[in-house]
């Protein structure tokens, strides 16, 4: 224990803070910031990871190419029990991915190709080396796919060597399978209740769990909550099969304070590519989480260590229209899942739309900033030969009506070029108007805006 006194200078005090943290428990700060949900051992597993590094794993099911916000919590606590000592193994599902995992679905899922399994393998792999330090020594990440060793099986060997150690009854009793058997033929020529080939989808994730411990002295299978009876499973088919007590911990899905899924909006999922969701996109969701949420996300989601949490938190109590919670967790996510230089453009974009001036962007990010912006494409000679007055461009993009209406909002300091105030109605277009290499960007009034493509 340290005694911080009067005078102590600043860079001592954050070193004492550093030290203390250190001798706080890994378990209590993950159940502070509400990353455990379920353990197979409570009384002991604090202890038990205490005692020494442990291989731990978590499993991703390849259903894309990319991960979505709902799977980012089983990256960041991969992450934090790497930051912590641990040996972290990211397993993704090649196997049972093509099967499909039925826990927490109401119906089946459609079965994916070989091939676009192996593309959304590599995706996901490519992705999780943000997250994860795969050159860290005796705790280096490992990336493996379960297709590499269950591929192996033939049906015999599997029902011979794996089946053999499953209790039906068991099987039938996990909350994923009874929820499902339960459910009738919906009347679309469909059966009802669940494929033997879902029904496997536990026996092979199980298989996994055994796998690593063989392979990489894996002792701790972390998951969902939904994840709960696979897991138990595993530590189940491991105990029938000879191998010593293996463990287990949940952490809870991320939702909203009103019970939805946390990363779904009217669009769809927000992913983590940002081919699939731009790092503006995924800046933005963020900033406009609810007040409720905001203080469980920064908890789960990022590193910001306690004491700013806190504050923050205090903060959101005193004046929630700062929104300085949902800044900071735009911040920290943006910047871990897509780098500095994202977070930045993300930055600048969401300025543009409080009236900073556009400059330093190309096509494609006016495009991402603008997505549900109206826009019409003009031939690039009417810059160049100055034809195109600033009362015909507004009229051309649809923020005027006429070019007497034109006229007005000119006159009253209401047009924008590029968020630059438009001075005189004899203005004329020309090549330096371009905020990228083809769009000039028009505003009408504070947020009516509108882009000019030249082509």
């Amino acid at each position: 224990m340290f005694v911080v006194v009067a005078g102590v200078p600043n860079s001592l005090l954050s070193y004492l803070k550093i030290e203390i943290r250190k001798f706080m428990s890994f378990l209590s700060d993950l159940r502070w910031r509400g990353l455990i949900h379920q353990t197979t051992n409570d009384e002991g597993m604090e202890a038990w990871l205490d005692e020494k590094p442990r291989a731990v794993y978590a499993g991703f099911d390849p259903t894309a190419d990319s991960l979505h916000v709902g799977s980012l919590l089983g990256l960041i606590v991969l992450r934090r029990f790497q930051q912590a000592g641990h040996k972290p193994i990211a397993v993704v599902g090649g196997a049972t991915g093509m099967i499909g995992d039925p826990s927490g679905k109401s119906d089946e899922r459609n079965l994916l190709s070989k091939e676009d399994l192996e593309k959304n393998v590599v995706g996901l792999g490519e992705q999780m080396r943000r997250f994860l330090d795969f050159d860290a020594g005796s705790c280096s990440a490992v990336l493996v796919n379960n297709f590499d060793w269950t591929g192996k099986w033939s049906y015999l060997e599997f029902l011979r060597d794996i089946g053999k150690n499953f209790p039906v009854n068991v099987m039938l009793a996990k909350d994923s399978v009874k929820s499902r058997l339960g459910r009738e033929n919906d009347g679309d020529g469909k059966s009802g209740g669940m494929s033997y080939t879902e029904f496997s989808y536990m026996l092979l994730q199980a298989y996994d769990f055994v796998h690593l411990h063989d392979q990489y002295g894996c002792e701790l299978q972390a998951g969902g909550s939904d994840q709960w009876g696979n897991i138990t499973a595993g530590i189940d088919l491991a105990r029938r099969m000879g191998r010593p007590q293996l463990f287990g911990l949940t952490w809870p899905l991320l939702t909203k304070s009103d019970g939805t899924k946390m990363g779904k909006t009217e669009s769809g999922a927000i992913w983590l590519s940002a081919e699939r969701t731009s790092p503006y996109q995924f800046y933005q969701y963020w900033i406009n989480v609810d007040d409720a949420d905001a203080g469980g996300c920064l908890r789960m989601l990022t590193e910001l260590d306690r004491e700013e949490i806190e504050s923050l938190d205090a903060a959101r109590e005193s004046d929630a229209g700062k929104r300085e919670s949902q800044r900071r967790l735009a911040e920290e996510l943006t910047k871990l899942v897509h780098g500095d230089n994202a977070l930045a453009i993300a930055q600048k974009a969401t300025a543009i739309f409080f009236g900073a001036e556009i400059s330093e962007l190309n096509d494609g990010q006016l495009n991402q900033i603008f997505a549900d912006v109206p826009s019409k494409e003009l031939p690039r000679s009417r810059l160049s030969d100055k034809s195109l007055t600033i009362i015909d461009a507004l009229v051309e993009a649809g923020l005027a009506k006429s070019k007497g209406e034109a006229r007005r909002t000119i006159g009253q300091g209401g047009a924008y070029v590029n968020n630059r105030r438009v001075e005189g109605i004899d203005t004329q277009l020309n090549v330096e108007h371009l905020a990228s290499e083809t769009v000039v960007v028009l505003r009408s009034g504070k947020k009516k805006y509108a882009l000019l493509r030249f082509v």
